[in-house]
């Protein structure tokens, strides 16, 4: 161990502890494929047979600024999975089943068991979509991050036989959309939710968050910090059911941005805002923040984290293999003729 660079803040032994208590999380991940455990300089990931043309589709993201409320409330054990969900729902989108993770947590201080407890998070969610988590970095950085703050962001590869790729180009008047239920805020948004709540680091704040609320039926700070969806393994059980012609996740930008992505020239999306349920988070964000509609749409997921669209007739299929995955779903719009775009109405 170097003492000097100890003495310039960065822990060399807390280091190989974290790596020690997060192999355990890591294990879990394990899936046919994996040819390396973490520690080595490169994660191996052998792709196997049964793939006529297969395509890598990648995805990356962070957490931004929720990573403020689990500073706030001393819990680093969730936000790892939304940084999982928010790269492999994007791969998912595509038609995509994830392969492998690898995650970057950026530390002001190295604190082992805080590390464990984001990886563990990494971890969970690695397991809800499929994947292993064959690497990553932990890097300390005094003076950079304060000691008890950290960054987190990751990469998925996932793969898809090219015939089977989800792009929208199907896509035809009178297909109907289906929405799936989100879970809360997910991972988009927060620096508007840090200003609604008034949020910082007062001891005032952190009580706040702490405060029962029975229109949540929860603490402020439990629905805030409430972990991404991971609809991974129902998007693609419903892919196999059914004609699943265009997928959109439901991130930053809300439905005003995301849709259109899903869409193919010459087609617009027209949503029923009445179909769904709208999540009692998101009218506190609204009512609190005296924020308009049209903004609340175009920044959140409002309920509806994930949108895909199939031919009318198989709206029923299309619902049910959805809801045999465990999660929420309904007819929530359909596909019309015009310039890309969306209406919600």
């Amino acid at each position: 161990m170097s003492q000097a660079y100890k003495n310039a803040g960065v822990d060399v032994e807390a280091g190989y502890k974290a790596v020690e208590l997060m192999k355990q999380h890591v294990s879990r991940t394990n899936v046919p494929g994996v040819l390396s455990g973490i520690g080595g300089f490169g994660g191996l990931f052998e792709i196997g047979t049964g793939y006529k043309n297969p395509v890598l589709v990648s995805g990356t993201d962070g957490v931004g600024t929720k990573l403020k409320l689990a500073f706030l409330m001393d819990k680093h054990d969730t936000v790892g999975q939304d940084c999982v969900a928010m790269c492999v729902n994007d791969i998912a989108c595509g038609g995509a089943k994830p392969l492998f993770f690898l995650d970057y947590i950026a530390v002001g201080k190295n604190v082992p068991e805080r590390v464990a407890d984001i990886v563990k998070g990494v971890a969970d969610g690695c397991v809800a979509a499929g994947c292993a988590l064959i690497g990553g970095e932990t890097a300390e950085m005094p003076g950079f991050y304060d000691p008890d703050e950290y960054d987190l962001a990751g990469f998925s590869v996932g793969i898809v036989d090219k015939e089977k790729i989800i792009d929208g180009r199907k896509l035809a008047a009178g297909d109907v959309i289906i929405g799936v239920q989100s879970s809360g805020v997910h991972s988009n948004g927060y620096s508007l939710v840090r200003k609604v709540f008034s949020i910082d680091d007062s001891a005032e704040c952190v009580k706040r968050l702490h405060t029962y609320s029975d229109e949540l039926g929860m603490t402020v700070g439990e629905a805030l910090l409430t972990p991404t969806k991971i609809y991974v393994k129902p998007l693609l059980a419903a892919i196999e059911k059914v004609d699943v012609r265009a997928v959109s996740h439901i991130t930053g930008g809300g439905f005003i941005e995301n849709i259109p992505r899903m869409l193919a020239d010459g087609t617009r999306a027209k949503i029923d805002k009445n179909s769904f349920e709208v999540l009692p988070i998101f009218k506190m964000i609204q009512k609190l923040g005296g924020i308009s509609e049209r903004d609340m749409f175009n920044t959140y997921n409002m309920g509806v984290g994930l949108m895909f669209a199939v031919p009318k007739e198989q709206a029923d299929q299309a619902v049910a293999a959805i809801q045999a995955g465990g999660e929420k779903a309904g007819v929530i719009g359909e596909i019309t003729v015009g310039e890309k775009g969306v209406d919600i109405c």
